[in-house]
C-alpha cells in the first residue's frame, strides 16, 4: 500500500529568515514542501486546499514595523480568511514559530478558545527591553496535540531570537488557556527569557490543530545545530524538535 504523500506549504515575505530551515525540517519529516511568497498565496489562495500543513516561519516580517508580524497577520485576515478557515474545518494543520506566532496571535487564529479571528493575546516586548538571542530549556505541558504526541522527553532544548516574545493576556484568557490544555511549552526551570505571563512559549488552538511557538524548532533538529555539536556523534544524528514535525505529517497522514 503507497503511503500518503503529504504537503506542506511554507510561507515566506520580506524580512521571513527561517523559510529555508523550516523546509529542510519538514523534508526531514518526510513531507513534501513548497516554499511559497505570500504574494503567490495572495493570488492563489485555493494553493492552501491542497495543502495538508500550512507554516508561517520565524524571522522579522517587513521589518517587524508597527509591531512584531503585524502586517503579515493584517495581509493573511484581509486576503486569506476564507480560505484559512476552509483549510482549517477539513484537519489542515497550521503551525507558527517565533515571527509565524506573533503573526497568529494578531490574526486571532490563535489562541481562539473562543472562535478565530477574535484576538485575545499578544506578544510585546521582553521585560528586558533587549533583542534575545539563546538557547532555553521548554517543558512540554501537552504532549496530546497532533504537534506534540511523538514527544518523548518532559523536557526539550531549542534556541530563541526575539525581541518581542512576552506573552500576554487577559486573566480570563489564561485561566481559559489552563482549563482547556492549550499551553503547550512553558520555560522550565523558571527560567523565562523574556517575561511571558505563566512562563508561556507555546500554545495551541482548543482542537489542537494550530500551534504557535517563540523557541525554534526548526533549528535543533539535528546534532549539528546544537552549540555543543561536536561532542555529539553523529553530527546528522535527529534531535526531540524534529518529532515535532514527524508528528505533525504523521497525523496529516492519518486524518487529512
Amino acid at each position: 500500500m503507497a503511503v500518503k504523500e503529504i504537503n506542506a506549504l511554507v510561507l515566506r515575505t520580506a524580512g521571513t529568515n527561517c523559510d529555508e530551515e523550516t523546509v529542510f525540517a519538514f523534508r526531514r519529516a518526510d513531507a513534501k514542501v513548497s516554499l511559497i511568497h505570500i504574494n503567490q498565496l495572495r493570488k492563489a489562495p485555493e494553493m492552501l486546499s491542497s495543502a495538508d500543513i500550512f507554516c508561517i516561519p520565524g524571522g522579522f516580517s517587513y521589518g517587524d514595523d508597527i509591531s512584531a508580524g503585524k502586517v503579515l497577520s493584517l495581509e493573511i485576515t484581509l486576503f486569506l480568511k476564507s480560505a484559512l478557515e476552509e483549510f482549517i474545518a477539513k484537519k489542515g494543520l497550521i503551525i507558527g514559530i517565533c515571527n509565524g506566532f506573533q503573526v497568529l496571535v494578531k490574526t486571532g487564529l490563535l489562541p481562539a478558545s473562543e472562535k478565530l479571528f477574535s484576538v485575545e493575546a499578544s506578544l510585546v516586548e521582553n521585560d528586558s527591553g533587549m533583542f534575545i538571542d539563546k538557547w532555553v530549556e521548554l517543558e512540554v505541558v501537552n504532549k496530546d496535540t497532533p504537534w506534540t504526541r511523538f514527544l518523548k522527553e518532559t523536557v526539550i532544548k531549542m534556541p530563541i531570537a526575539h525581541a518581542e516574545g512576552k506573552f500576554v493576556a487577559r486573566q480570563n484568557t489564561l485561566e481559559r488557556l489552563v482549563a482547556n490544555n492549550q499551553v503547550v511549552f512553558k520555560y522550565a526551570h523558571g527560567c523565562n527569557p523574556n517575561g511571558s505571563l505563566c512562563d508561556i512559549a507555546g500554545i495551541c488552538d482548543p482542537s489542537g490543530q494550530i500551534l504557535g511557538m517563540m523557541p525554534h524548532p526548526e533549528r535543533a533538529i539535528v546534532a549539528s545545530q546544537y552549540p555543543d555539536w561536536q561532542s555529539r556523534l553523529p553530527f546528522d544524528q535527529p534531535m526531540p524538535p524534529l518529532e515535532i514535525f514527524h508528528s505533525a505529517v504523521s497525523w496529516a497522514r492519518e486524518n487529512r
